[in-house]
């Protein structure tokens, strides 16, 4: 097929949907669709563009909204060449102008929210919900009302999203999504990562990795943390992911007031074989995160065999336990203490256990190959259906 992705940032920074658009984009053009990607920034995913994916960046763009004005020309201009049209994400301009343009030029198109309709956000930041409450009537419900389908990657998005506006009507499908395999010689990122971080050798690691930012519940982490970390003296809690809103400097300030900060590494945001490196030299992963529809970071960790403390508000979590490959709690301090109290008191053949099980969750359910597989086969179902 086809297919034209648009998306309002390529910046890695912005993390799951790009990665899981880059993840998926190439996947599917090794099967051998025609691939292609509009972003209202810059075209900053270089791995794209060495594959031969054509990007067309149309950035700059104004505001956080990342409003342009080349969008809807170039839509209305080129959609004829694509069998279908892919948005990726809500509450920016491109969901909007997509819509509009399918007015203009009828084309097909499709929309994955990742995450954007979860309830939580409409109570942690209830002057903003009153805010999209003015944009949803004549904006967003239209644009998913209108679409061939809604994308959800998981049943626990799909069961919540309706929650978030009593005015909703769309054709929700869930989907496979996944990552590829992590190339590279594990060995050799995890010598890397511990070259870049000597002190970390030998130690118990605990690793978050992800955005310093309120949703991913870095606060209660550093509280619980600070409560447990008596129990195991090597134990070492290492903090890896941009910070994105000026926050970190105030968790620091939490750490030492706790006295755990000489045990707490704060790494920024990791890449390439630093990142895998982190993986790999890990002994398990935690994300005490109060929302996340899907949650890439969580299934880099189970392709890397690492076991995965999660809440119940990341919603692969009945997947999770299902599989044995990880412990699942309520995403608070208390939650999260049980959550490493449970890893502490497992022993090293249930850990390694729950290791083979990471793996078998990851191959079984996100492998990327078989996800992108069954991601156009759905696709192709929506389209055929519609023309019968």
């Amino acid at each position: 097929m086809k297919l034209l992705h648009v998306i309002g940032t390529l910046d890695p920074k912005y993390g799951g949907p790009v990665e899981g658009l880059t993840h998926l984009s190439s996947a599917l053009f090794d099967l051998g669709n025609q691939v292609e990607i509009v972003t209202l920034g810059e075209a900053k995913t270089i791995s794209l563009h060495n594959k031969g994916i054509v990007i067309h960046a149309l950035g700059p763009s104004i505001g956080k909204y990342r409003y342009n004005t080349r969008l809807i020309p170039w839509l209305i201009n080129n959609t004829k060449r694509f069998d279908v049209v892919i948005c990726h994400g809500i509450w920016q301009y491109q969901s909007l102008a997509i819509w509009l343009a399918s007015k203009f030029v009828k084309f097909q198109y499709f929309v994955i929210i990742h995450g954007a309709l979860d309830p939580w956000f409409r109570y942690a930041y209830p002057l903003k919900h009153i805010k999209k409450w003015l944009y949803w009537p004549w904006a967003e419900y239209n644009v998913l009302k209108s679409a061939k389908a809604v994308f959800y990657t998981s049943e626990e998005e799909k069961l919540l999203a309706p929650k978030s506006f009593w005015l909703f009507k769309a054709n929700g499908v869930v989907i496979n999504y996944g990552i590829g395999v992590p190339e590279g010689d594990s060995k050799q990122q995890r010598k890397a990562f511990f070259e870049a971080y000597p002190t970390l050798q030998g130690k118990h690691i605990l690793l978050f990795l992800s955005r310093i930012h309120p949703k991913k519940g870095c606060d209660i982490l550093i509280e619980a943390f600070a409560r447990i970390a008596k129990q195991d003296s090597e134990l070492h809690l290492v903090m890896a992911g941009p910070d994105q809103e000026g926050w970190q400097s105030i968790l620091m300030q939490r750490a030492f007031q706790l006295g755990c900060d000489r045990r707490v590494t704060w790494t920024g945001m990791l890449n390439g074989d630093l990142k895998w490196g982190a993986f790999h030299a890990a002994d398990v992963f935690i994300l005490p995160s109060h929302s996340e529809n899907f949650g890439v970071v969580v299934v880099e960790s189970l392709a890397c065999s690492l076991p995965v403390l999660i809440t119940d508000k990341i919603n692969i979590w009945r997947e999770v336990i299902n599989d044995g490959a990880g412990f699942v709690d309520l995403d608070t301090i208390d939650g999260t203490i049980q959550l490493l109290q449970k890893w502490l008191l497992m022993t090293h053949e249930e850990r390694q256990k729950m290791r083979k099980n990471a793996q078998n969750c990851f191959m079984n359910r996100y492998e990327i190959k078989m996800t992108a597989g069954k991601f156009i086969e759905k696709i192709r179902q929506i389209t055929d259906d519609d023309s019968r």
